[in-house]
């Protein structure tokens, strides 16, 4: 690890293994703002207006990848974190500790780290009760992609009616949700959702049970694996991974199970993510099989 200014912060913490490189802001967020090949683009989005800014009085969403508290509500979800953070360093990476604010009263950690001989990374996201009564809430891990990419999602196996009557997956629309959008693909083994910057908001959330989840651009992967835990309960309807997109960006999005925090309790919410060069376009559902699937299943 090393301290290194980028756009436009001066002391973010740069981790590379020599092949790829996640670099993590300290004077807000924390934000991994990066995360890519090293000399490559930044597979994650960097919205313009809010680089290299801090002390904002109203929440900025800067692009990267940051640590919320489901549900989704105003104000206590997007409760400012424009102020630095504490960032120690553990093996093959570091630890991010994020304050508890005056709404949530939830302290966020992030502890982030690199594999030195592969281009993988495990991402724990924590929160803790700093209150003085129980908080129920459940982490909430958003993933703020590149603009102009796609993302894929896996989709169940198969079942003859013959052998199944019963549902296996459960998705869950909001009020905003349109179907109709030509940015979504809906293939057998497959759903696709297509970032374009002429379209406004679009979301859909799936009770997912494969286990991961991928957005290819330019050639470049990055694939995202949680856990759904058998027995648990997720807040939105189930919906442990969500998807949404606007003009600017497209979400991918994990949730941990929902839990009530007793004063000083924590729960804890892991991702473990893969970058991947070379893959040609995704546009099918062969083409997720021979491309994605593997590396996904790696």
């Amino acid at each position: 690890m090393e301290t290194v200014e980028y756009n436009g912060w001066p002391d973010c913490v740069r981790l590379s293994n020599g092949d790829v490189e996640l670099i993590v802001t300290r004077s807000v967020g924390p934000r991994i703002i990066r995360c890519g090949f090293i000399g490559e683009r930044n597979l994650f989005a960097e919205i313009e207006g809010q680089q290299g800014g801090s002390g904002e009085t109203d929440w900025m969403i800067r692009g990267g990848h940051r640590l919320w508290l489901a549900p989704e509500e105003k104000p206590k979800t997007y409760e400012p974190d424009n102020v630095p953070v504490e960032i120690e360093e553990i093996a093959d990476g570091v630890r991010t500790l994020q304050p508890p604010g005056p709404l949530a009263h939830t302290a966020k950690t992030m502890e982030i780290t690199l594999a030195p001989g592969a281009n993988t990374a495990e991402v724990a996201h924590i929160l803790t009760n700093r209150g003085e009564a129980p908080i129920e809430l459940a982490p909430w891990a958003l993933t703020v992609m590149a603009p102009g990419g796609r993302a894929i999602v896996p989709l169940p196996d198969k079942i003859p009616h013959t052998e199944r009557v019963l549902p296996n997956q459960a998705w869950v629309l909001w009020a905003y949700t349109d179907l109709s959008d030509p940015r979504w693909t809906f293939g057998s083994r497959h759903l696709f959702f297509d970032h374009d910057a002429a379209r406004g908001p679009n979301k859909i959330g799936i009770a997912h049970r494969e286990g991961w989840a991928a957005y290819w651009l330019d050639g470049f992967t990055f694939v995202k694996r949680f856990e759904r835990k058998h027995g648990e309960v997720y807040l939105d309807g189930g919906a442990n991974f969500q998807t949404f997109a606007n003009e600017k960006f497209l979400e991918v999005e994990s949730l941990g199970p929902v839990v009530t925090l007793e004063p000083e309790q924590s729960i804890r919410h892991v991702e473990r993510w893969s970058l991947h060069r070379d893959i040609p376009p995704v546009d099918s559902d062969a083409a997720a099989d021979a491309h994605i699937r593997p590396i996904a299943a790696g």
